[in-house]
């Protein structure tokens, strides 16, 4: 992947490696550098690693699904304009992998999910991978969701602070700074999750929400998850599916249930009312953030904010 930044700065080895990747100094004759993210959880990273230093930008605002999102041609301005585009990969955003496969012809282009291992990775159905092409068989194979392991997403954001150090040499020890300090944040968030979910009864460990956004949150933390669509909110559910996810309730005596706020309510609420008829009442538990952090300027417009909001929501509804 062709990539540009500051590589004059750097060692002579490593200059070395910067001009056989074609690497040139981003354009920042308008000031500072434009970063731009796809979704409001890669925006909320990067800004954390650049703070002031850097213009940071979204394309997807609140309650956009990125599994289903397609570039406007505001959005190709944005991805023109930008030094560097920071994305989560793993076929997140399966939609827009050909226009930023493209850009990368001219600047850098980062999936933050290059940070993490594959090993600590979770697979997707083989639904899921077949259905992608065969240039993004390999990530598609990965469940994208890695932002609900806050230990995952730590190594996203070293990953990001680490590119951004390749890319503004001289704002090195700024960016390394600033990404250990934000990690030591995540760290106590991480524990604090822990604590918090503790106080759910066993029985009721089962989070059930619209789609399989929410299994990284499960293994990182405990708690049985259950979605009606798969992994991608592409997929298709039917009577079958909505009748076996009754049945899980009803056996299960669960008491509520969990929508998205960027995914539609409709397919949940067929599952409440098909409880009811069984005669068990479930209700719905209030509204979760999974592909898309909440409204600008508001706790749960970043992603630490985001997963308190989730998770008092999902105690309070089933304890």
């Amino acid at each position: 992947m062709r990539r540009q930044g500051f590589f004059f700065a750097w060692a002579v080895a490593l200059s070395l490696i910067a001009a056989c990747t074609g690497g040139n100094a981003p354009d920042t004759s308008s000031g500072k550098l434009r970063l731009l993210a796809t979704t409001g959880m890669v925006r909320d990273a990067v800004s954390q690693v650049v703070k002031d230093r850097a213009e940071v930008s979204a394309l997807m605002g609140a309650g956009v699904d990125p599994h289903l999102y397609k570039a406007t041609q505001s959005d190709l301005g944005k991805i023109s304009y930008a030094n560097a585009i920071f994305y989560n990969g793993l076929f997140l955003e399966g939609k827009l992998s050909d226009v930023l496969e493209k850009a990368a012809r001219k600047r850098y282009v980062i999936p933050v999910s290059d940070g993490i291992d594959p090993a600590l990775l979770l697979h997707a159905d083989s639904t899921t991978a077949a259905a992608a092409t065969d240039s993004t068989a390999n990530h598609a194979a990965y469940d994208p969701h890695i932002w609900f392991d806050v230990s995952l997403w730590s190594k996203a954001v070293a990953h990001i602070s680490n590119e951004m150090q390749r890319i503004d040499p001289p704002n090195a020890d700024f960016y390394r700074q600033n990404a250990l300090s934000y990690i030591a944040q995540l760290e106590q968030l991480h524990t604090q999750i822990k604590t918090d979910l503790a106080a759910i009864p066993t029985e009721q460990r089962l989070l059930i929400t619209s789609h399989d956004a929410f299994h990284y949150f499960g293994r990182a933390y405990g708690i049985e998850v259950k979605g009606l669509q798969g992994i991608s909110t592409v997929a298709e559910f039917g009577l079958k599916d909505i009748s076996q996810m009754v049945d899980l309730i009803v056996s299960r005596r669960i008491k509520a249930v969990f929508i998205e706020s960027s995914v539609p309510q409709k397919s949940l609420e067929a599952v409440v009312a098909g409880c009811q008829e069984r005669g068990w009442s479930v209700k719905i538990g209030g509204t979760l953030y999974s592909d898309a952090l909440g409204a600008d300027n508001t706790p749960e417009g970043t992603y630490i904010g985001m997963l308190q909001s989730n998770v008092r929501t999902i105690v309070n509804g089933l304890k």
